[in-house]
């Protein structure tokens, strides 16, 4: 009953490949992401550099992406993904559409963060001649630190329920483990050693962003 034919050495693989994939992922999606969330809010109406095309197109575009659910975008841009990295298949393919989904996130829910800053503060910085660039730099962000670690925490657990996904189509990962050994060759032990590694995942990046925000908010 709980006999596996999955060694040690393929579930410890499968772990690396995951936090290789979830790492660059967010590490990159974070570089688009979060300059994007930054100009939809300063671009926005009312904005510091308000600027009512840029706004128009950005706002639509990133609202198309994030309506594709991550298993169809992954499909879709495979001859993309060939043209990159000339592979469909394995980690390094996986990671391409796993930035296009998670960009788009990051930039909404940094956003959403940025705009929980109290207006107050923004007219405040704004009276004492402060340039949109120091606005951002010494009044938003700042103000919205606490918030923003709790944003890259929802999206690093995103991002591993999509490398999970990921598995699918050969991803690698423990998607890829669950999915081949587990679900194709009905191998029970598998997809509950599965489960309890993404829970732990999950678990403890949370904890973490908890944490960090906690403490950060204190200051």
């Amino acid at each position: 009953m709980f006999s596996t034919t999955v060694t040690s050495e393929q579930f410890i693989q499968a772990i690396i490949d995951t936090v290789y994939m979830v790492g660059m992922s967010l590490f990159v999606g974070s570089l688009i992401g979060i300059p994007i969330g930054i100009l939809l809010v300063v671009t926005r109406p009312g904005g510091v550099l308000e600027n009512k095309l840029l706004y128009t197109l950005l706002n639509p575009v990133i609202n198309i992406i994030r309506s594709l659910p991550f298993i169809i975008l992954l499909v879709a841009i495979i001859p993309f993904t060939r043209m990159i990295v000339h592979t469909s298949i394995g980690t390094n393919a996986a990671i391409v559409p796993l930035i296009l989904y998670i960009a788009p996130y990051i930039g909404r829910l940094v956003e959403n963060s940025l705009l929980e800053v109290n207006p107050g503060i923004m007219e405040a910085a704004e009276s004492m001649g402060a340039t949109p660039f120091q606005v951002i730099r010494y009044f938003l962000l700042p103000e919205a630190v606490g918030s923003l670690i709790l944003s890259l925490t929802t999206a690093t657990i995103g991002l591993i329920g999509a490398t999970a996904m990921a598995g699918t189509v050969g991803g690698g990962g423990v998607g890829d483990l669950a999915i081949v050994y587990g679900y194709q060759r009905f191998d029970t032990v598998v997809v509950v050693a599965t489960v309890v590694i993404l829970v732990i995942f999950v678990q403890g990046i949370q904890s973490l962003g908890n944490s960090l925000a906690r403490k950060i908010r204190r200051y």
